[in-house]
């Protein structure tokens, strides 16, 4: 069953929520700074949205880690049009939600599979569509160097979501996330 079922997973559907506005809003600002021609400071931050679907995925189902995307989207995006520019809430909610709808489903047809199988394939996946998006939306004619900045945002997006292995694991073993069965229809 993929329904939160016990008092503390109300408590923990909050925190994921949380957590994914939270990544999403502090990424939409970062991005507005550069580091160099390559980089944004936003890049740092984003896997982790990820990482918290992921989580949730494997917790509760892609049912709940849909809900969670929901409800971080809306969040996020609301805060992100009173603290950034309008073109970068827009391009960060339909990247968000593009590219949360494809980590939760590929995550959830490869969860049977090895431990790091299904978090590695769904959050490549999911980084390549929301720089693709993400990128394509908010900077495109701007006159910056978008195009290297999506790619350096791209390199570091997959390395920390490689770096997000570990802490996936760690909490996978301690029980914050135990595997449900997949309920991918609902």
């Amino acid at each position: 069953m993929t329904t939160m079922q016990r008092p503390n997973d109300a408590r923990l559907f909050a925190l994921a929520v949380a957590a994914m506005a939270a990544v999403v809003l502090a990424s939409n600002i970062l991005v507005q700074y550069a580091i160099n021609d390559w980089l944004t400071w936003g890049a740092f931050t984003y896997p982790a949205a990820f990482l918290v679907s992921e989580l949730v995925n494997r917790r509760f189902g892609p049912r709940i880690a849909r809900r969670v995307a929901w409800v971080g989207f809306a969040v996020a995006v609301a805060a992100s049009l009173v603290l950034a520019p309008a073109r970068i809430a827009l391009a960060s909610g339909t990247a968000f939600i593009a590219s949360q709808w494809l980590d939760i489903g590929v995550f959830d047809r490869l969860r049977r599979a090895a431990w790091w199988r299904a978090p590695l394939a769904a959050t490549v996946a999911a980084a390549l569509l929301d720089s693709a998006v993400f990128w394509g939306i908010g900077f495109a004619g701007t006159g910056g160097p978008w195009i290297t900045w999506a790619l350096g945002d791209l390199a570091v997006k997959l390395a920390v979501g490689v770096g997000m292995l570990l802490p996936f694991r760690l909490l996978i073993a301690r029980s914050l996330a135990r595997p449900q069965p997949s309920n991918a229809s609902s």
